[in-house]
């Protein structure tokens, strides 16, 4: 069975992470599951950006094992997998340790929604997390920190909010595939820092209204979304 285009897209959204200057040495990684095969591509544990090729790519199961590669996948995949298998309409995860993302993920705070820009891609808050209990760190880690974003998503729909912040951690987020979850991340990363000044500049800034809120999500991703073309 072939996986090469699936490499190949994997690590051109890894790449594109690396252009968007989003991580630093190896803060950061892209997934891609091809669901009608059961895998998922993702990139190899601790390789530099510099030297990764398409060929280095790992593909795992649902289940963590290794399918195709000589390399050890990112030690991230096994929240990647569980959030494939608990929201089954996506098809990409990203992973960074963007600046402000993760500045309000140390705060552990959401991020509010404050204007028009946050409205267009997230419909209301960015969640953050609860903590990690001692007992979830004990248990596997890696797991234990998807099983904090799903949690967090029991009554949020990950297509309404594509993006999370896992306290004490670093930002999630997600899409239709590995380059529209690294869209996504750079959405976040903008996001994150227009809250932050906007916090900065006046500590008591309100969200913004839910009818300009509303107007704003659904006019891009509602059922009569009139923004861009057909």
């Amino acid at each position: 069975m072939s996986y090469t285009e699936l490499k190949r897209e994997v690590f051109e959204a890894n790449m594109e992470l690396n252009r968007r200057n989003l991580v630093v040495y190896t803060w950061g990684n892209v997934s891609q599951i091809d669901r009608s095969k059961g895998v998922i591509a993702i990139k190899p544990s601790g390789v530099s950006y510099e030297v990764m090729t398409p060929e280095d790519i790992v593909i795992v199961d649902l289940e963590n094992k290794i399918v195709e590669g000589k390399m050890r996948p990112s030690s991230d995949t096994k929240t990647h997998t569980h959030l494939y298998r608990h929201f089954e309409t996506i098809g990409g995860v990203t992973h960074t340790h963007s600046t402000y993302a993760t500045a309000w993920a140390q705060t552990q705070q959401a991020i509010p929604c404050y204007g028009t820009t946050h409205a267009d891609y997230a419909y209301g808050e960015i969640p953050c997390t609860a903590v990690m209990t001692d007992a979830q760190i004990e248990r596997d880690y890696e797991e234990e920190t998807g099983v904090q974003i799903t949690d967090c998503f029991k009554d949020r729909s990950p297509i309404e909010v594509p993006m999370v912040i896992v306290a004490g951690h670093a930002p999630f987020t997600w899409g239709k595939n590995g380059a529209d979850a690294v869209y996504h991340a750079v959405i976040l990363e903008e996001i994150a820092r227009m809250a932050y000044l906007t916090k900065t500049l006046q500590q008591n800034t309100p969200p913004l209204k839910q009818g300009i809120v509303d107007k704003h999500y659904l006019r891009k991703h509602g059922k009569n979304a009139y923004y861009g073309q057909k």
